[in-house]
């Protein structure tokens, strides 16, 4: 037979088998990304993780001893008995990753940015090179930040210009820098956070905005007041805690961004003035911290600022008529494919506010990368901080 008449013949079978572990591969992430969307104990889901990823291979390899190259095999004949819960694996996986994998990846490439979002200007700053080294420090993680190619020095500093047709004309213009996600835990060193927020400083923003984790280590306090006490602001400097700092002394951590004149929030909301207007600013530290914030008593046309750690609280932004709402917790996945995108994401939602702008009526969310991480590895996913410009008009 001629070889392009046979792997005519053998295509389908072949597509597949390459359905049956690109499903899998995706049905094992969904899974373990909804598993880390819940406030479970960090002991139980680093239990989940190491069986998540043991399944990987363990999976593929009983799926091809039982069927081959064949997946078909699987109903071919009718399964019956204890046969058909494998029989029933295959065709869930040939779902997800011949139909439901590629429909959302194509929703994915295809999502327009919201219309809400005027621009959006990127300079990228590699640390190390700046340093003259790489900033790896003493973290549990250390050697994974020098990997080949890791882009965990690289930092987006973002600009990033929001619409919003609700915005009080006196706040034409209005800014604040989102820093979400910092993650003080040896790696990268105190230099590396020195020289990014250095730069912050001299953007002298409106107001600070700090959604969660932003220490990682039993021993990293003593990093928050001069690493975070390089940060300047003209009106209010707020902040939420994250799943991360739940392990490391919360209170702690409270502690010390209230000596640096951060009011941190909690699941409570605060209204100041700026600039003549009236402002309430929301924190929600939910899941990991309870009960959500009871907005009761809070004034109803006032403009609605949501520090969220996790972006899976948007159904109660929107439930709550938050104006806008800051996020961070998913890094943006840290591993980006091409094309395809994040992979690994602690959300409810899984992939689908891994990072950006997404705008649901009448919350418009803003979704950070973070600027650290537990875990010192990014690839096509720099870390990020943000400078968010608020306008009145669309011009």
């Amino acid at each position: 037979m001629h070889p392009i008449s046979a792997l005519l013949t053998h295509l389908p079978t072949l597509l597949l088998f390459v359905g049956v572990c690109a499903g899998h591969l995706a049905l094992l992430s969904v899974s373990l990304n909804v598993w880390y969307g819940h406030p479970f104990p960090k002991t139980f889901l680093s239990i989940q993780r190491k069986l998540h990823t043991l399944l990987v291979p363990v999976g593929l390899v009983a799926l091809w001893a039982l069927y081959g190259f064949n997946p078909a095999a699987a109903w071919n004949p009718p399964p019956t008995g204890w046969d058909v819960v494998p029989a029933i694996y295959v065709l869930c996986c040939i779902v997800m990753g011949l139909v439901v994998l590629p429909l959302a990846t194509a929703a994915r490439v295809l999502r327009r940015l919201p219309a809400l979002l005027l621009s959006n200007h990127t300079q990228t700053i590699d640390v190390a090179q700046k340093l003259g080294y790489k900033p790896v420090g003493d973290g549990k993680h250390r050697n994974l930040a020098r990997l080949p190619f890791n882009e965990v020095f690289s930092v987006d500093l973002t600009e990033k210009t929001f619409h919003l047709p609700q915005l009080p004309p006196a706040w034409d213009g209005l800014t604040i820098l989102h820093l979400s996600d910092i993650h003080l835990c040896g790696t990268p060193e105190r230099e590396f956070y020195f020289h990014i927020l250095d730069i912050c400083k001299d953007w002298n923003p409106d107001l600070l905005a700090l959604t969660g984790d932003i220490v990682d280590s039993p021993r990293h306090h003593r990093w928050v007041l001069p690493v975070l006490g390089r940060l300047r602001w003209q009106c209010a400097a707020f902040a939420i805690l994250g799943n991360h700092d739940v392990w490391y002394d919360p209170q702690r951590t409270r502690r010390r961004l209230e000596r640096l004149k951060i009011k941190v929030l909690g699941n409570s909301w605060q209204q100041l003035e700026v600039r003549g207007q009236p402002l309430v600013v929301i924190g929600h530290e939910g899941p990991w911290f309870g009960p959500p914030p009871d907005l009761t008593n809070c004034p109803p046309d006032a403009f609605r600022l949501l520090l969220s750690h996790t972006p899976d609280n948007i159904p109660w932004a929107r439930r709550h008529r938050i104006d806008l709402m800051l996020a961070g917790h998913n890094h943006g996945g840290q591993i980006r494919l091409p094309v395809i995108g994040s992979i690994v994401v602690p959300s409810r939602f899984s992939r689908r506010y891994d990072c950006g702008v997404f705008h649901e009526e009448p919350t418009l969310l803003h979704v950070s990368r973070g600027l650290g991480g537990q875990h010192p590895l990014r690839y096509n996913c720099r870390p990020e901080v943000t400078k968010i410009v608020l306008k009145a008009s669309s011009r």
